[in-house]
Formats: structure tokens, C-alpha cells, sequence
């Protein structure tokens, strides 16, 4: 019965899926909040564009769910928040899980819920927590055959880095990424790894379970489009892309360029017309 909400999740022509994540505001970073300030205006938008999935919290998600008729992107539910992308992090760290996260998904009819995995140098309690909050979340997914989607992410020392910069070291992402395959993942979300063409590597330690590769900090248009047709050559099953569709000077043609290349095979230059 979790195939049925997969179903919803991804395309059924090309069997890939491309979720627009706006669930930034849950991370208490100002920064984070640009493009998505009118939180209601911005799903709106990103509906009009119709990408495959949307990525809302708990608070957020009657945006997307109260827009009538069956044509609309699948709700993705985020059930974690976290302190740990600030330039300067506080004194200590956390990943909390929301309560009832399953049963609040269901309610809000989502189609996945999705959990942090984060590997932070010299903060192996932030990581403790994660594997709890997945050990306790995924019985749970089981239980009301909800789809689980598991983010392993690999961050830089921040006092080199300054605050979510993240670490494309495949040696460093690619266990992470089988841990989260171990632990239970339905779907794997992780970073793009700094050598584009190594990311075969981390599509095949997580087996048949499919990936889903992160956008990451802003990039150039070019730089998107290109990294993500060569991502879709390594066999991976789409994108979460946030802040290089949101904060886009044309969000609605962002969309349509990257799902040329999820859905129809188009590259780079192919895509770059609809921008």
C-alpha cells in the first residue's frame, strides 16, 4: 500500500520526481526565508509551475492542501527542526522530531514524510538524535504505509565553512547515504557530491532504494541546469530544489527547465530555453 502514495509522488510517464522544498522557515535563519516571505503567494506560484511534490511543514501545508481539485503537487511533510545552520551555532545542538509525525501527515494527506541524518564534525549528539528520531519515525511509516525519506547530510567544520556549507566528499556522503538505506529510507535525499560525475557511486550503495539529489546553496542558472542533466545520467530519480527555483527571478521557469531534464531526458542548453 506505500506504492500508492509513491505513485503520487512520482511521475508516471518518466518515473522520476522533482519536489520544490519550502520548508526553510522551520530553521529559524532569516537568510533562509528569502523568495518565500509570503508563504501563500509562493505555493501559488510553485502550484501554477506544477513540479511533482512540495515540500511544506506542519504549519505550512494548508497553503497546498487547501487549494481545491486533484491537479496539485503531493505534499511532502518535513517532521524535524533543527539549530544547526546558523554562521554562529549556539551552544548546543539539536534535531527535534515534531509529535505524532506520521499521524499528522496522514491528516494533512502528505505523501512522504521526510527526516534529517546529519553528520556535523565534533557533534555526534545532533547525529544521535537523528538515528533516534528515524528508529522511532520508521515503525510508525510502516504502521500507515507512509513513505520515508531519509536526508544524510555531510556539513564542513563551520568555523571554516561559516554555517550550512555542506561537505561533497563522496567518501564522507556515500556511508552516510547506506546508513540511511540501512536504517529504513523508502527515499534517499543527499547533497550532490563536489565532482559531479562520482555521484554513480552513491546512487549504487543506496541499491534499489531511489535518490533524490539536493540543490544546495544558490547557483548559477547554467550550474543548475548542467549538474542536474549530468546527475540524471548516473541514474538518479530526481531533485529537491529549494532556494535555486524559489529565490529565481522566474520560479514558474526554473520548473520548467529542470522538469524538462527530470522528465523528458532534455539537456542543458535544451532546457535553458524555458528560463
Amino acid at each position: 500500500m506505500k506504492t500508492y502514495k509513491l505513485n503520487r509522488l512520482f511521475n508516471s510517464q518518466s518515473g522520476n520526481c522533482f519536489d520544490v522544498a519550502i520548508d526553510h522557515g522551520f530553521f529559524n535563519e532569516s537568510s533562509f526565508l528569502s523568495g518565500i516571505e509570503n508563504i501563500q503567494r509562493a505555493v501559488n506560484k510553485l502550484v501554477e509551475a506544477a513540479p511533482d511534490a512540495i515540500q511544506l511543514t506542519i504549519g505550512q501545508a494548508q497553503y497546498l492542501q487547501s487549494i481545491p481539485g486533484r491537479h496539485k503537487p503531493s505534499l511532502v511533510l518535513r517532521t524535524d527542526v533543527a539549530n544547526v545552520y546558523g554562521k554562529e551555532l549556539p551552544s548546543k545542538l539539536f534535531s527535534r522530531m515534531i509529535e505524532n509525525p506520521v499521524e499528522q501527515a496522514v491528516r494533512l494527506d502528505a505523501t512522504c514524510v521526510v527526516v534529517n541524518l546529519f553528520s556535523i564534525p565534533n557533534e555526534p549528539e545532533v547525529m544521535d538524535q537523528c538515528i533516534q528520531n528515524i528508529l522511532k519515525i520508521k515503525p510508525v511509516c510502516e504502521h500507515y504505509c507512509m513513505p520515508l525519506m531519509i536526508e544524510p547530510l555531510v556539513f564542513q567544520e563551520n568555523n571554516t565553512a561559516g554555517g550550512y556549507m555542506v561537505d561533497g566528499d563522496p567518501n564522507k556522503i556515500i556511508p552516510l547515504v547506506r546508513q540511511g538505506v540501512e536504517l529504513g529510507a523508502d527515499i534517499i535525499k543527499a547533497d550532490p557530491t563536489n565532482d559531479v560525475n562520482d555521484y554513480h557511486r552513491v546512487v549504487e550503495i543506496a541499491g534499489n532504494i531511489p535518490v533524490l539529489v539536493r540543490g544546495g546553496g544558490k547557483a548559477s542558472d547554467h550550474e543548475i541546469l548542467d549538474r542536474t542533466y549530468r546527475l540524471m545520467q548516473q541514474g538518479i530519480k530526481g531533485i529537491v530544489y529549494g532556494r535555486n527555483v524559489i529565490q529565481h527571478h522566474s520560479p514558474a521557469g526554473m520548473i520548467k527547465a529542470l522538469m524538462s531534464i527530470v522528465h523528458e531526458g532534455a539537456t542543458a542548453e535544451q532546457a535553458f530555453k524555458f528560463i
